[in-house]
This record gives structure tokens, C-alpha cells and sequence, in this order.
């Protein structure tokens, strides 16, 4: 299995139009509520104004196209002028967007845009500094279905604009046995007959499990929270010419404990994927600011 064709990462980072149409259209209901009385009772209608979108932090740009979707959802008429792109830095104090437009819209769109961008800016950013650690390695830093409710398609979205990969979006994707699943069923002594065009993946918890899982030549094995001896003893008994008598070879993905401090070690180790939960779900959000000009 080429490893282009195991994650959805290789083809160009793009948002679902229609998910992000549903999105947008629930945050703006959540915080608008019945209107946005406080500027209805202040700003004049017709009044216009000039603003601009600027970083208070250094990080990656990502959710431009969001930003922009939740005014034109506000205001089809309202001017956005992004001048930066997604997946580029930008330093503490740099512009990013212009807007104009009338002052109402963009007041009331201003806090469901600002939280979409910051958020995504802080999974990218926290993406590229895992990705940028485990350099030179060949090992694919991924997210895990650890996402926030509602918004895992901007979450993984923004991982792909900070040089990572998406695991699987959702549970339809690819077959993934877990060890709940092995519980349940009292293990295995064979695999499940798998969907033409599905992968297969199975998770283990130390060096039997992983062995007994092995025999069955699956996608991907999942090491699950080993520590480096194992893994490294893992990685050589895959590479062992006896247990990789098939082609392609199976994948190794460590998941669990991986932190900024021990990730180049794991890379280390020769496994090919490092799943990361911590890159969608503990949130350090970019600080952003919408400031009237």
C-alpha cells in the first residue's frame, strides 16, 4: 500500500462547499440569535466603514475562505480582501484581510469569523511545529477523529494547511479494529472480509498483540502507547525479511503520549505514520482582532 493512497492529505487541501455552508450557518444562528440588538440600536443603517483583520501572535494562516464565507453569509455585498494565504506565516502585527462594507454586517459577522480563522490558524500552527520537529524523517505526522463537534472539517483542513495528513474523516472510511472491538469479539483468529477499494488497520498494545496481528498482513498496525524499545522492536520485526514476505508491507502508526518533546524520537524509531490527537482537540487559538479603520 503506497502511502499516497492511505491518507486523504495528497490531493490539494479543500473545504466541502456545502459543509462549510452548514457550518457557517450554525455559528451565525448560535450568536445572532433573533439579531444582533446592540448594533441595530447603535449603528445607522445606511453607515459604512473600512476594517482589517490583524494577527497579535506569529502563526499559519488558515481559514480565509472561511473568514470570507461567514460575511458573504451576513452581507453578500460586503468587500473581502484577504492579503495573505492559507498555510503562510504571518508575524505579530501583519494584516491579513480588508473589508468594507456596511458597518452593521460586518459588527455582526465579526466574532463567528474571528473564532473560525483563530481556531484553524491554531491547529495549523500547532501542525507545522510537529511537522517541522520530525525533519528529516520520512514519518507522516495525522490527526485523529479527536475533533471538535461539528467543525472536523475545518479541523482537518487546517491540519493539511500545517503540513500534516488526515487520518480517516469519519468511521466510514476505512476499517480500523480497535481494541474495544477485539474485547467485545474475545480476539481473532481471522480478519473480517473487507470491502473492495477499503483499507484495514489494527491497533495492538504491546509486542504480542502485535506479532498475532502481523500474520494477518493488514494496511496498518497501531502501536498503541508503547514506548520507544518497543516500537523500535516492532519496526524491526516488520522489516524482518520473514514477516514482510508480502507486498506491499504494512504500516506502522504510533498513537498515544506523543508530545513536541517526543515525537523526533518516535520519527526516530522508523515508523511511518504518528497520529496526534492533541492537534484538534486542545485547542490554542491564534489571537486575532477586526479593528474599524
Amino acid at each position: 500500500m503506497a502511502l499516497d493512497k492511505y491518507f486523504l492529505s495528497d490531493a490539494a487541501p479543500h473545504i466541502e462547499k456545502s459543509r462549510l455552508e452548514v457550518i457557517v450557518r450554525k455559528a451565525l444562528i448560535e450568536d445572532i440569535g433573533k439579531g444582533d440588538i446592540t448594533t441595530r440600536l447603535t449603528i445607522p443603517e445606511d453607515k459604512e466603514i473600512k476594517a482589517v483583520i490583524l494577527v497579535r501572535e506569529d502563526c499559519i494562516i488558515c481559514g480565509l475562505e472561511v473568514a470570507e464565507a461567514v460575511f458573504k453569509a451576513v452581507d453578500k455585498d460586503i468587500s473581502f480582501k484577504p492579503l495573505s494565504k492559507d498555510g503562510k506565516p504571518a508575524q505579530k502585527g501583519k494584516i491579513i484581510t480588508e473589508l468594507s462594507g456596511k458597518a452593521r454586517s460586518i459588527l455582526t459577522a465579526e466574532r463567528v469569523a474571528l473564532n473560525l480563522i483563530s481556531m484553524m490558524s491554531g491547529v495549523a500552527t500547532k501542525t507545522r511545529e510537529y511537522v517541522r520537529k520530525i525533519e528529516p524523517y520520512k514519518t507522516k505526522i495525522t490527526d485523529t477523529r479527536k475533533t471538535m463537534p461539528g467543525l472536523r472539517e475545518l479541523q482537518k483542513y487546517a491540519v493539511r494547511i500545517g503540513g500534516g495528513y488526515n487520518h480517516r474523516m469519519g468511521l466510514d472510511e476505512m476499517i480500523l479494529i480497535k481494541d474495544n472491538h477485539i474485547k467485545v469479539t474475545a480476539g481473532y483468529d481471522r480478519l473480517p472480509s473487507v470491502p473492495k477499494g477499503f483499507k484495514i488497520e489494527i491497533e495492538v498494545q504491546n509486542l504480542d498483540e502485535f506479532r498475532h496481528a502481523l500474520r494477518f498482513k493488514p494496511d496498518v498496525i497501531m502501536l498503541d502507547n508503547m514506548d520507544l524499545a518497543e516500537i523500535k522492536k516492532a519496526v524491526k520485526i516488520r522489516n524482518n525479511t520473514v514477516f514482510n514476505s508480502h507486498h506491499p508491507r504494512t504500516k506502522l502508526e504510533t498513537s498515544g503520549g506523543v508530545d513536541l518533546k517526543s515525537v523526533r524520537k518516535i520519527a526516530s524509531c522508523g515508523v511511518d505514520i504518528i497520529s496526534i490527537g492533541e492537534l484538534t482537540h486542545s485547542l490554542e487559538s491564534v489571537d486575532l482582532s477586526l479593528e474599524v479603520i
